[in-house]
């Protein structure tokens, strides 16, 4: 069994460059697989690997500048959700491209899972949910409003152009672990508006502590490896990837007949060229051959 830690912190990093080659020897030296992003903002990513590794990895981000009060959330897999260790250079760790944004200055009312419910059955409370389309479309709570956003970058946009349909509302957001919210929130507050909250540790902290049965969450919960989305108690959950448009499918999906593995699911068969198709079956091609040599193919799985 494998421990996967979910993580961020905003902070100020003044030399990103010189945190990020200790950080990578030191995943490395432990086993420790996964993806970490670094920006002059802070640390995001999840990693995975096993109990005393993941320890280690921890114990040195928290040593890291303004990292001491580091959070991460805690699941498990059967099977490793990655197979390579990244620690990458950022402009953001999570990109709005918002320059006046800064979840160091302010942010909204944290909520703890237990209170989450009775927020957002409130009558004078919008519930939005800043994911993208495509994680919002295996799961989301109850009466939550969807931007149809295709990257967090366009919520900005979206806020501009729907912001009067809020007004005298307070708003609740969330996402699937709190990163997102940081910023959005912020931003609401730099628009003007004043009663903003957010779900405390996010999706996956509401599906760990709040029973099923008392639970307003409908669906799965997407996650960014190799297990794609989870459930209730951060159960793996039955989805699976499409690895040419790397949105999350189910596995029914493949008896469509505009499945083909590697190649095209039913959404994106209609949006890919017959030359796409063809280079995507020669990398299915070598992701095939390479499973059968024991070895990952770079364009398979995380």
């Amino acid at each position: 069994m494998f421990t996967v830690a979910a993580l961020y912190h905003f902070t100020r990093f003044d030399d990103i460059e010189a945190i990020r080659d200790p950080l990578l020897a030191l995943c490395k030296s432990r086993g420790i697989h996964g993806t970490l992003l670094l920006a002059k903002e802070g640390i995001n990513g999840t990693i995975a690997g096993d109990r005393a590794g993941i320890d280690a990895t921890i114990a040195h981000i928290k040593s890291l500048p303004g990292c001491a009060d580091l959070i991460w959330k805690e699941s498990t897999a059967s099977t490793p959700p990655f197979h390579r260790m990244k620690v990458r250079l950022k402009r953001e760790i999570v990109t709005m491209g918002q320059p006046d944004v800064d979840p160091t200055a302010a942010v909204g009312n944290y909520v703890d899972p237990a209170d989450w419910n009775a927020l957002i059955t409130s009558p004078d409370v919008a519930v939005i949910d800043t994911r993208n389309d495509y994680e919002v479309a295996i799961g989301t709570f109850d009466g939550a409003i969807d931007p149809e956003t295709k990257t967090f970058g366009e919520f900005p946009a979206w806020w501009e152009a729907n912001k009067e349909r809020f007004h005298n509302k307070r708003i609740a957001m969330f996402c699937t672990g709190g990163i997102r919210c940081e910023k959005s929130t912020n931003y609401l507050m730099g628009q003007g508006v004043e009663d903003v909250y957010h779900l405390k540790g996010g999706i996956l902290k509401y599906l760990e502590d709040v029973p099923a049965e008392e639970s307003t969450w409908d669906g799965e919960c997407f996650v960014f490896d190799a297990r794609v989305s989870v459930g209730h108690g951060l159960t793996e959950g039955p989805h699976e990837l499409c690895h040419a448009c790397r949105k999350p499918i189910l596995p029914e999906d493949r008896d469509r007949p505009e499945f083909e593995a590697g190649v095209a699911c039913h959404q994106c068969a209609a949006e890919t060229t017959d030359a796409d198709k063809d280079r995507f079956r020669e990398r299915q091609k070598q992701i095939v051959l390479a499973r059968k040599r024991g070895t990952h193919h770079i364009g398979g799985r995380p």
